[in-house]
C-alpha cells in the first residue's frame, strides 16, 4: 500500500482544491499550514503497534485519514476541501476512487465535520462504510 506524503497533498491536493472547489474563500498559501499538524494526519493511519496496523486496510487507513483531516484542521482554511482532495488522491494512488455524486460527497463531509468529537468511533466507523460504498477500482 502505498502513503500519500507532504509532497503528495503539495501538488495535487493543494491543486485540485485550489482549481477545483474554489469557494468564496480562498485557500491559504500551503506554507501557512499549522505546524505538524498535516504531517501528524498523514502518518497515523500507518501507525502499528506491537508489529500489528491500528488502523487495517485502504479502507481503514482512508477513513482515519478523512477524519483526521476534517477535525484537526492542519490548515488555515479549507481543511474540508483539503480533506475531501487529500482523501482522493490517497485512494488514487492506490488504483482506487469513490464513484460518487459530489453533492453526496459533500453533504457526508459537512456530517463529519459537524460530528461531536466524543463519537469518533461512531463517525469513522460511518466513514469506513461511505467508502466501501462507493470505492471503486481506477
Amino acid at each position: 500500500m502505498k502513503v500519500i506524503t507532504i509532497a503528495a497533498v503539495e501538488h495535487i491536493s493543494y491543486r485540485l482544491a485550489k482549481e477545483m472547489m474554489e469557494y468564496n474563500e480562498p485557500i491559504p498559501d500551503f506554507s501557512t499550514r499549522f505546524p505538524n499538524a498535516l504531517e501528524s494526519c498523514l502518518l497515523t493511519p500507518f501507525q502499528s503497534f506491537s508489529k500489528k496496523d491500528l488502523y487495517k486496510g485502504l479502507v481503514g487507513k482512508a477513513a482515519i485519514l478523512f477524519y483526521l483531516m476534517v477535525k484537526n484542521h492542519p490548515f488555515q482554511n479549507g481543511n474540508k476541501r483539503f480533506a475531501v482532495t487529500t482523501l482522493l488522491t490517497f485512494l488514487y494512488t492506490n488504483n482506487k476512487w469513490l464513484k460518487i455524486d459530489h453533492k453526496e460527497l459533500y453533504n457526508f463531509t459537512m456530517w463529519i465535520t459537524e460530528s461531536p468529537s466524543q463519537f469518533k468511533d461512531e463517525a469513522i466507523l460511518a466513514i469506513k462504510k461511505f467508502i466501501r460504498s462507493h470505492i471503486v477500482n481506477v
